[in-house]
């Protein structure tokens, strides 16, 4: 079956959203993000699309592009194919590492922009990361910045200065976009919870007596049911190789 064509923006903006296959980690380490930001700059720049926020969550993307071109595919594929070759190589895994095709949401007013802007930058502190300020792995401090690849000049006479901008993010908002379907990060204590459920044992540990199929079908069903890679190697004490292979 063909693929649905995407829709345009009149404006030029477009809000992408990357996922991880499964909820899978896309980044596990420091150099992970450098590396994804690095090749963002790169590619972007190869194609003229612009960036104006992004917001690399563990599991996910969030990037607002100008677009006049329809480059976005191009530089979407690229930025792919190069992060996911990195990763695998580097943990040790084969297959897909995003779910499907990105998502791409076209912003078609300006008022709709700013919320999308603010929404993206807000993802942190959403999560109860961190304030939208303090997170690293944002563009929240390239704002009408000239030395970054990031361009925030459409926003200045919509949003104001420096403080005006930081109060602009802080402010209280219900901000709502794109519905990604991307559920909460599960404690700890709800992860034992559920390995005792589905393993009908009273620590995950157990895992290290099965035979090897037995075992990656139930780390699986872990993975399925919610928990992290970081968690199932926590509770079980098997190690992150195995289960992301698994």
């Amino acid at each position: 079956m063909a693929r649905t064509a995407r829709k345009q923006s009149d404006l030029g903006y477009l809000h992408l959203i990357v996922r991880g296959i499964g909820r899978q980690l896309l980044f596990e380490e420091y150099p992970d993000y450098q590396y994804y930001l690095s090749h963002l700059e790169k590619y972007s720049k190869e194609t003229n699309v612009t960036i104006c926020a992004y917001c690399l969550m563990e599991n996910h993307v969030h990037l607002l592009v100008f677009d006049k071109d329809n480059n976005t595919p191009v530089l979407m594929k690229k930025l792919g194919v190069s992060y996911s070759a990195y990763y695998n190589l580097k943990y040790e895994r084969t297959g897909h590492l995003f779910q499907d095709r990105y998502l791409s949401e076209p912003i078609n007013d300006e008022d709709y922009l700013i919320t999308v802007f603010r929404y993206i930058l807000n993802n942190p502190q959403k999560a109860g990361i961190s304030q939208a300020s303090a997170y690293e792995w944002s563009s929240y401090r390239f704002y009408g910045r000239t030395d970054s690849f990031v361009d925030t000049s459409m926003f200045i006479d919509m949003i104001g200065n420096m403080a005006e901008y930081s109060k602009y993010i802080a402010a209280k908002n219900e901000d709502l976009c794109m519905e990604i379907n991307l559920r909460p990060k599960m404690s700890d204590s709800k992860a034992r919870t559920v390995i005792q459920k589905l393993l009908n044992a009273e620590s995950g540990t157990i895992l290290q007596s099965y035979d090897s199929s037995k075992r990656n079908a139930a780390l699986r069903s872990l993975k399925e049911n919610g928990l992290t890679v970081r968690q199932i190697e926590r509770l079980t004490g098997i190690n992150r190789g195995i289960i992301q292979k698994a």
